[in-house]
């Protein structure tokens, strides 16, 4: 096995995402290459997401829920017995993504999805994301570095952007002390829906 085929050690933290992402896939009725090719992905990489060998990032979970026409918390397995209208602070559970850390700020099976989201510096920073829908996102603490097509903007706390996902926009922590946000973006509920991340680099073969 080649260094590039080891099994990530972070994937024990989404003991889950693993076979639902084989389920829901067989369940939008996508091979593995048409899926692969929707998010940008070769078809070995998400694989290696299918089998566990590698942890999705958060951009990845996005993606693949998108493209499935679901939601991040059914990727990874969670399930909610009703939709609350209040989500409690103590029941936002931190789940680790790719370097990234949220936790679900609203109830699944919605059209729109709020997580809130802890961006370490570095991390996830040189991916460039596309796709149809619109994001929504408020800066808590920190300052977030946000590339809209060719335009670069400083956001600082208390900082807002609400922009079109079909520019393409990269979102990076400015300080070393990483940046938290409040992220909210529409879920395309389509199984049939693509759309497309890239160019990717760092870690995405």
């Amino acid at each position: 096995m080649s260094p590039s085929e080891a099994p990530d050690p972070g994937a024990a933290e989404l003991p889950a995402v693993a076979p639902q992402l084989r389920a829901l896939r067989r369940r939008a009725s996508f091979t593995l290459e048409t899926a692969a090719r929707a998010a940008g992905l070769s078809p070995a990489h998400l694989s290696r997401l299918e089998t566990g060998q590698r942890q999705p990032s958060l951009p990845m979970l996005l993606a693949l829920a998108r493209i499935y026409g679901t939601t991040v918390s059914e990727l990874l397995g969670e399930t909610a017995a009703e939709r609350d209208a209040v989500i409690r602070a103590a029941d936002m559970e931190p789940t680790a993504a790719g370097g990234w850390t949220y936790r679900q700020a609203g109830a699944s099976g919605r059209g729109m999805q709020a997580l809130r989201v802890q961006v370490p510096h570095g991390s996830q920073g040189d991916i460039v994301r596309v796709h149809p829908g619109e994001e929504w996102l408020y800066v808590l603490a920190g300052r977030l570095r946000l590339r809209l097509g060719d335009s670069t903007h400083l956001l600082t706390r208390g900082d807002s952007a609400h922009f079109d996902s079909l520019t393409p926009h990269r979102i990076a922590a400015a300080d070393p002390d990483g940046v938290e946000l409040l992220f909210v973006h529409t879920l395309l509920q389509s199984p049939t829906a693509t759309l497309c991340l890239g160019p990717l680099t760092g870690g995405t073969p």
